[in-house]
């Protein structure tokens, strides 16, 4: 008789369901991991809420979940690398790895990616998953299943970082901190920035990017941000604008905001499909303007930074819920945007 585990399955909006099903069988190259620590991602609200994201429908019942760690307790039978026993973090983006995009390193954008979570592939809500073995990246021991979990946010916001450029004793404005706006902020004070502005309306997300270095913050329920940073910069602009709120007078700010030559990096996923935004603003202070899908090669150093406390993770955990209320803790998750940052599914 197959092994029975606990999966939390979406049927419907606001309609989750704990339900049994079949162990996974692992292939030759896989690993089973159980799973110990699961964030809760803008994402999952959203196919909570509407069943669906853009071209992504739940049509049948589906694992949510995709920022997640847990441990090794079998192995396939070509794996050298992981032992049964191995505290591990799983890299939820699982390329083809032959296609040009995957040979040049750019695997986040591989046209045939699974994408755990994403329709029609389950994710990790459930007691155990099997992943390739060469998607799961060991945690060093001063790291815990929960940052183990928070190094998918993390790997966004170096991501973003990356693309954008960032550079030592540059100016980095970031709209939205969320949790990935607050990784993203990490990581640009991690790559030399010494200039960090935060721009958010809910006063505690404020107050955080100040504990990890923001040295400006402005509330635009408040204060014009724009206006802000022209005050402060003497008309200057920032060098690099990480647009993570995914709005687009959010973006249109973000692209004011930025200084001649400057870069504006589009993390949050808008709610349209086009956007009329400043063109010529953009034409004549030769912005470079770049999408940030991802992430690809991100997981490796975002170990190295929270194994060293380079990057803090930990604080931005507000909130613990157990699988069996995973419908409550998604709830929570959106109705609470004032007080809840991260909010973690224990299982």
């Amino acid at each position: 008789m197959m092994a029975r585990i606990k999966a939390a399955l979406l049927y419907a909006p606001y309609d989750v369901r704990i339900k049994e099903i079949e162990a996974p069988e692992i292939k030759a190259d896989e690993v089973l991991v159980r799973i110990k620590a699961v964030g809760i991602c803008g994402s999952d609200v959203l196919f909570f809420k509407y069943g669906r994201i853009g071209r992504f429908v739940v049509e049948q019942p589906l694992i949510m979940g995709h920022e997640s760690a847990g441990e090794v307790i079998a192995i396939g039978v070509e794996v050298t690398d992981r032992r049964v026993g191995d505290r591990v973090s799983i890299e939820p983006g699982l390329p083809c790895r032959v296609c040009e995009h995957c040979k040049s390193g750019r695997y986040n954008l591989c046209p045939k990616v699974i994408f755990l979570s994403a329709p029609p592939h389950h994710g990790t809500f459930v007691e155990q998953v099997a992943v390739p073995a060469d998607f799961t990246f060991l945690l060093p021991e001063n790291v815990s299943f929960e940052e183990g979990a928070m190094l998918e946010p993390l790997a966004v916001g170096m991501h973003a970082a990356a693309r954008a450029g960032v550079r030592a004793a540059q100016s980095v404005g970031v709209l939205g901190v969320g949790p990935v706006g607050l990784m993203a902020l990490q990581a640009a004070k991690a790559y030399g920035a010494t200039r960090l502005v935060a721009v958010d309306s809910y006063p505690l997300r404020l107050d955080m990017a100040r504990r990890m270095g923001a040295t400006e913050t402005i509330n635009f329920a408040e204060t014009d941000p724009v206006a802000a940073v022209n005050e402060f910069t003497g008309g200057e602009g920032l060098d690099v604008v990480i647009e993570v709120a995914g709005q687009v007078e959010s973006l249109r700010d973000a692209i004011l905001m930025a200084k001649c030559g400057g870069v504006v990096a589009m993390v949050g996923n808008l709610p349209v499909i086009s956007a009329e935004l400043p063109a010529m603003e953009i034409l004549e202070k030769e912005l470079d303007v770049r999408g940030v899908f991802r992430y690809a090669n991100a997981y490796p150093p975002a170990v190295e930074l929270v194994s060293r406390g380079l990057v803090d993770v930990t604080s931005l955990i507000t909130h613990r819920f157990p699988l069996t209320q995973l419908g409550d803790a998604l709830r929570f998750t959106d109705e609470h945007r004032d007080s809840a940052i991260k909010v973690i599914v224990e299982i």
